[in-house]
């Protein structure tokens, strides 16, 4: 298929180029590949009386009166009630002015938007005004473009590039497992004409991106090299468990030794290991360090952040060192002398063991004999970076690769992503720990919760409030509390008495490693924070997590944010601020993330189940994954039967090849050499 540049389309001028290429936008085929984030539907619109809290619906009414517009200290919203036959509703338009005179008493109105509770009941904030029932597109905002004309920029590359759209999957094999074109499932997920018609597209589309990812997988185990061999016997696992100032759960002894067979064979170790927050992984990454340092190799471990890796590296050194085991510290905020020296220690292996950020990958990198990468927190690096960090071994012998995830994935759905890995359990936590209280606060139990954390902040402890994180889409949603109002509105209200701190995305990585060292230095009683605290931070004396809009994250990400607290000795509290609902319910009744995770998946799809509704994009390490279980299975079924059956040799090598070549265009040529 030939593709087609953005040069010289009229309304894209050096800044919308810009703009888009920073989204990774930079042709028409990029363009048709970014799917939209959402989807507004207003053809089945919802009675009022059966709207519910945080539910994206569709409304039809009538204008009860003329439109209010209110001016309050330099902001200015338009406000309107809305009745049918069930019922009547407020809506308010911040920001838009205009509104009130695109309104009128009486008049009959369709409006797509997010209800919202307040104190005084349910709201719709910032309704879309439709002309006529559609399923509209929403896409990721991309800045000084405008909505209206994204979509038209999107409708002229369709009608230029579908009819030159080569098919990856062949006739035969759509047909079995009833899937539609590729060209007509891009025009109905851009374009769509009904419900059933985007179903069928995002199926297809969604079957796709896992079966080829999943193919690409498979040929990853097949190529392995000649890895780095370690024999190691029972007596130095046992040694390595007997010098730590604890006992070890069964369940890591079990991973550990799982582990050590693996670096035993000939072909390289590729295994993860996931288990709960708490559950001791770090103590089985150490104990796979230092059985690695005393056959003679070097071993790395790389997490997402800067912190983390101190953190890491600290614990290393308490560790590690008393064993006679060097360890050391590599990160971007070194100085130019910090580095020189780290790069000749790393090079020269007087660093046995190196702990550190991205930087472990960057260039001027050379490893004495690279026996062992670990890189932690698996679901913040890709196939990209641990590859990197894997060809820093030598060309005839690779190091073994072990990749930590705190994430609770259910098996079935991490057999399909991380199909290039076997993976270990850690299904045992160690005795002691104390449940954390999990309580769910409607509005009206807010300031009696407010109370609350003073109490706790007098008493020493400490607090996180957490926001969702606000992706930029071409709606505002007023109700979505930024991190920076909260936290201006809780440093001038309820909690004015307490230090507060606060860290967010768009702080530069300075700023946020600042904010997150102070808290953990107890120089803050609150940190106000995004997602950017589910994972890296160790404060044992924070002991209250408060989440905001709770219902709009995923199961598992509450889980993964609840198990920030709780490290210490003290009882710990969870408090969900969202109206009670099944969901939610769950998350006061179980502390099994692996119970969590099924269960979101159940609920939402893989997709929802990683937080693309936080984020915004419906990908994981480039792979789509708007899917439920169901199609994750089948697909898994559809390669194994590429694999092995005989009769189906001629899709297999063409779907084969196709999978090489997109893994390779997402992830580079390193990743499957």
């Amino acid at each position: 298929m030939t593709d087609v540049s953005f040069t010289g389309i009229r309304g894209l001028g050096p800044a919308r180029l810009r703009a888009l290429a920073e989204r990774g936008i930079t042709n028409g085929l990029a363009l048709i590949e970014a799917l939209p984030v959402g989807y507004r539907d207003s053809t089945n619109p919802t009675p009022i009386a059966q709207l519910g809290e945080g539910a994206e619906a569709a409304v039809r009414g009538f204008v009860v009166q003329k439109p209010k517009l209110h001016r309050v200290a330099g902001r200015q919203w338009v406000s309107a009630t809305i009745r049918d036959d069930t019922g009547t509703l407020r809506c308010m338009w911040f920001g838009q002015p205009w509104m009130r005179d695109r309104l009128a008493a009486d008049q009959e109105v369709l409006l797509c938007g997010r209800v919202t509770r307040k104190q005084t009941g349910l709201f719709l904030i910032n309704p879309a005004l439709e002309e006529e029932p559609k399923i509209t597109p929403v896409y990721r905002s991309v800045p000084g473009l405008p909505a209206k004309t994204y979509r038209a920029l999107v409708g002229e590359m369709l009608a230029r590039l579908l009819p030159g759209i080569n098919d990856p999957l062949p006739e035969g094999f759509r047909a079995r497992h009833r899937l539609c074109g590729k060209a007509e499932a891009l025009a109905l997920a851009h374009q769509p004409t009904d419900a059933q018609a985007l179903a069928r597209a995002r199926r297809r589309l969604a079957f796709e991106s896992l079966l080829l990812y999943q193919a690409a997988l498979t040929d990853l185990r097949r190529r392995r090299a000649c890895g780095v061999r370690l024999l190691l016997d029972h007596k130095e696992i046992d040694e390595f468990w007997s010098a730590l100032p604890f006992a070890p759960t069964g369940a890591q002894r079990r991973v550990l030794a799982e582990i050590c067979a693996d670096i035993g064979l000939e072909t390289p170790m590729a295994r993860m290991v996931q288990g709960d927050v708490g559950c001791g992984k770090t103590a089985i990454a150490f104990g796979a360090l230092a059985l690695c340092a005393k056959q003679g190799w070097q071993g790395v471990l790389m997490a997402p952040t800067e912190i983390l890796a101190i953190q890491h590296y600290r614990g290393a050194c308490a560790l590690l060192e008393p064993m006679g085991i060097r360890c050391g510290l590599l990160t971007g905020a070194l100085t130019a002398a910090q580095r020189r020296h780290a790069h000749e220690a790393i090079a020269t292996g007087e660093w046995q063991v190196v702990i550190g950020t991205h930087a472990l990958i960057s260039q001027g990198v050379r490893y004495a004999r690279l026996g062992l990468v670990i890189t932690d927190e698996q679901h913040r690096f890709g196939v990209r970076q641990r590859s990197a960090l894997a060809e820093k071994g030598e060309a005839n012998e690779q190091p073994n690769v072990l990749v930590l995830s705190a994430t609770p994935i259910p098996r079935s759905l991490a057999l399909v992503l991380y199909g290039d890995l076997d993976i270990s359990v850690v299904d045992e936590l160690p005795p002691g720990r104390t449940p954390v209280v999990t309580r769910i606060v409607p509005e009206h139990k807010r300031a009696d919760m407010y109370g609350f954390l003073l109490e706790q902040a007098q008493a020493g402890r400490q607090i996180y409030i957490v926001c969702p994180l606000v992706e930029e889409t071409e709606e505002d949603d007023e109700e979505r509390k930024s991190a920076e109002a909260l936290y201006a509105e809780l440093t001038k209200g309820p909690l004015k008495e307490l230090r507060l701190g606060l860290v967010h995305g768009q702080l530069r990585s300075e700023e946020k490693e600042a904010a997150l060292s102070a808290f953990a230095a107890g120089d803050l009683d609150a940190l106000v924070a995004t997602t950017v605290i589910e994972v890296g931070v160790n404060v044992p004396n924070a002991t209250v997590m408060v989440i905001e809009n709770a219902d709009r994250f995923g199961l598992a990400q509450l889980h993964q944010l609840r198990g920030r607290v709780g490290r210490g000795a003290e009882q710990s509290w969870c408090f969900l601020l969202a109206e009670p609902n099944e969901r939610l319910e769950l998350m006061t009744r179980t502390q099994d993330g692996f119970v969590i995770a099924q269960k979101d998946l159940e609920l939402r799809g893989a997709g929802e189940f990683f937080g693309t509704r936080q984020h915004g994009r419906a990908t994981v390490g480039g792979l789509l994954l708007d899917a439920d279980a169901a199609l994750l299975e089948e697909t898994q079924r559809a390669v194994k039967a590429l694999r092995e059956d005989p009769a189906l040799r001629e899709e297999a090598a063409q779907i084969f090849r196709v999978a090489g070549e997109e893994f390779a265009r997402k992830y580079g040529e390193a990743a499957l050499n």
